[in-house]
Order: C-alpha cells, then structure tokens, then sequence
C-alpha cells in the first residue's frame, strides 16, 4: 500500500502558488513601471513639427535635449523649414554680436522674440574652431548660418550654425602675395543654393606706386558653392568695392558699395545675383552726393535701404519700395542727432582699433533693423543699442545683462538649420 506524505505535498503546493504570485506581481510592476507616452508624444508628427516651428531657438535648442525622439525632430529638415518661415513672417530678430576685444574673438547671442527673463539676457556661444582660427571676421548671416573668415591670414573660411553647433571648414582656394579681400555670403530663394563670394584684387609684388592708398590693379572672382568640392573662378571685376563685407542681401543679390575712381567719382550701388552670377549697378536714391564715408546699406523690412550721414549727426534712412525701380526709393525715416548717456563719458580711448574701423566705419551709428514694435534698432559706437520711435521721435537705450564693452553686431535668424543636409 502507498502511503502519502500530505505534508510534504501541501508545502509543494505553497511554493507553486506562491511561484504563480511573485511571477504575477513582477508583470504587475513592469507593466506599471513602463514610461507612458506624453500627450505631446501622442499627436500625429505634423502637428509636433507645426507647435515647434513657433518657438524661439532657445527654446527648440533645449528641446533637442529632451529625448532621442525629440532631438531626431530637431533635425527634421522640414521643422527647420518650417521654423524659418514663421521667424521671415514679423517676428524680432535674433542679434550675433561679434567681440574682439581684449584678447581672443567672441561671439555672443541675444533673441529679441524670447517671451521670457531670457530676452534681457546675453550669452556666449561655444566657436568650434576657436583653436585654429582665432582671430576671425563676420562675412555675412543667412538663414541661420554664418560665414566667418580668418582675419589674419585670410586663408580659412567656415561656415557655422552657432545654435546647433554644426560647423564646416571650407576648401582652400587660390591666393595672391599681395592682395586685398571683399566677401560675400547668401542664399537664393529659387536655386535653393548657399554661395560665398570672395573677390579678390591683388597686384604684382614688383609694381611700385606713389598712391596714399595701395591700388590693386587686378582682380579675380572666386565663388564657393556649399556642398561643392572646389570653388570657381569668374575672372575679373570692373567694380572696386569698398572693402568690407557685403551689407545687404535682397532678393538673393548680394550688394556692395564702389569705390570712387579717377575717372568715376561717383560711388556706385552694385549687386550680385546668386542664381546667375552676374554684377549689375542698382540705381541710387536721390539724396545727394553719397561720398565714401557717408552711407551704409542694410535691409529694413526685405527692402534695401541706404542709411545717409547728413550734417549735425542727423541720419536720413532711404527704402526701396520696388527692387531695382529708381522711383520706388522712398525717405522713410529721419533720425536726430543722439548721444545715449554711456558714451557721454568719453571712453573711446579703450576702444579696439579693428572692430571700430570694420563694424561703422568710424560712424557714430549704424542702421540694424526694424523690430515688431515698429521702432528702428541702432548700434552706437560699437557699444550700446537703442531704439527710436519714429512716432514719438524718442530714443530708448536698451539695457542687456551680459553685454560685452565692444561689439559688432549681426542680424541673425536663429535656426535649426543642418549642413549635412544642405549638400
């Protein structure tokens, strides 16, 4: 006769359903533990990308630090795409102010459209090739990307998104012993290409001349398209441009200003179309004589607009309602004479000699932009901005924690914009 132990079955049974317990409580908690999706997470991606493309770049830059899905958004081309084309329809801009003073090149960002303490706020921004190229030059700001060239050796040029930290160093092209550089950088709305332009007037280190100023007798045209392996020579210039960088890109023509000559005193305003890569002159407005000294070109409003330096530090602005037609120039704004109160201390005597002579050519104040609010943002001296209520005829200096003592500033649109995906 079998007999059975009870006992020992009992506590087999115990283990077992205990077993089945444990094992039922560990799919419990796992299940529970799981990350449950966001409701942002939750909407279809078409309308992710569209809530985003509304937001400052400072705030997109620090969504991509979310997650890996939301950082693998921030490089979607078409969010870029899309957030640009909010930024174009009004908002305030994002300002690059470039520092070279005390020692090293700096750049430092403001977002003028952040709704939060972060607007009042000026921050530094990290430069990848610090090390190789320190001292630098802004040549120009499209889309979200700059153009920067070696102010040393002028041999180094790159192009850099200064918020998603994406940077490439362009290829070497031909240089001169002797030569002298005016830049250029943009991009055409229709051929969708990036280009940089680089002019080159040199001479022959043997030529001799008695001339104050160094004459250049021969040029070259070298254009970079971006994505492209090698650059290209147009051969030369019959325009001597006033060397600095080009001040104003409209319709995807880049503009420079000429050079008086011998037997061409009057300055000329010369653009270079992107797309078909031709120069042609532009007419001028009817606001006197423009000697070297006394304009400056910018954009207000997507139009090309001359700022003239008039007597007593009045300062006409000129707009050119049309493209191309002398007619459409308009006068749309006269500012007084103004001095804000930081520079009434007389402290030009620290000044750094470069940025000085490059950033407003020794004028006391420089035509930014227009913002929102329908005022028109200056720079004085290099040092303080302000802005003027042509309404009320009132100046305002504004006040920015973390403001450099010297600057040049950039008018920039902050974007997400990838160079990888630009090729």
């Amino acid at each position: 006769m079998c007999s059975l132990d009870l006992s020992t079955m009992d506590l087999d049974g115990d283990k077992r359903a205990k077993r089945r317990k444990t094992q039922t409580e560990d799919d419990d908690d796992h299940h529970h533990h799981q990350p449950q999706p966001t409701a942002m997470e939750t909407l279809p991606n078409e309308i992710i990308v569209d809530i985003l493309s509304r937001l400052p770049i400072t705030s997109l830059v620090q969504f991509k630090f979310v997650c890996k899905r939301w950082r693998a958004l921030t490089q979607d081309p078409v969010l870029a795409d899309m957030h640009l084309s909010w930024k174009a329809d009004g908002n305030d801009p994002c300002l690059i102010l470039h520092c070279d003073f005390p020692i090293r090149n700096q750049l430092y960002f403001l977002d003028l459209s952040a709704h939060n303490q972060d607007k009042d706020k000026v921050k530094r921004l990290y430069v990848p090739f610090q090390a190789t190229m320190p001292e630098f030059d802004v040549v120009g700001s499209c889309n979200g990307l700059l153009c920067l060239s070696d102010s040393l050796y002028n041999d180094a040029l790159y192009v850099h998104n200064p918020f998603t930290m994406d940077c490439i160093e362009l290829p070497k092209s031909r240089q001169y012993s002797d030569q002298e550089l005016v830049f250029g950088f943009g991009f055409h709305p229709k051929t969708k290409e990036y280009k940089v332009v680089k002019i080159v007037y040199y001479r022959n280190t043997s030529s001799y001349s008695r001339a104050r100023r160094t004459v250049y007798p021969q040029s070259d045209v070298q254009i970079y398209t971006l994505g492209s392996s090698s650059w290209r020579s147009l051969g030369k210039v019959s325009y001597q441009f006033v060397r600095r960088p080009s001040e104003a890109l409209v319709n995807g023509r880049l503009h420079w200003v000429s050079r008086p000559r011998r037997y061409h005193p009057a300055r000329r305003l010369i653009s270079f179309d992107l797309a078909d890569e031709q120069f042609r002159e532009v007419p001028k407005p009817d606001c006197g004589g423009l000697n070297r000294c006394n304009f400056h070109l910018s954009v207000l409003g997507g139009c090309l607009a001359a700022a003239v330096y008039g007597n007593y530090g009045k300062l006409e602005i000129w707009v050119m309602k049309c493209y191309t037609v002398k007619e459409s120039w308009v006068k749309q704004f006269t500012i007084g004479a103004y001095m804000p109160k930081c520079l009434k201390l007389n402290l030009d005597r620290h000044r750094p000699l470069k940025i000085w002579k490059t950033g407003s050519n020794g004028k006391v104040v420089r035509v930014l932009c227009l913002l929102n609010s329908g005022e028109v943002l200056l720079e004085y001296k290099n040092r303080v901005l302000v802005s003027y209520d042509p309404k009320k005829g009132k100046f305002r200096d504004l006040v920015f924690q973390g403001l450099p003592n010297w600057f040049q500033t950039v008018v920039h649109t902050g974007s997400l914009n990838w160079l990888n995906t630009l090729h």
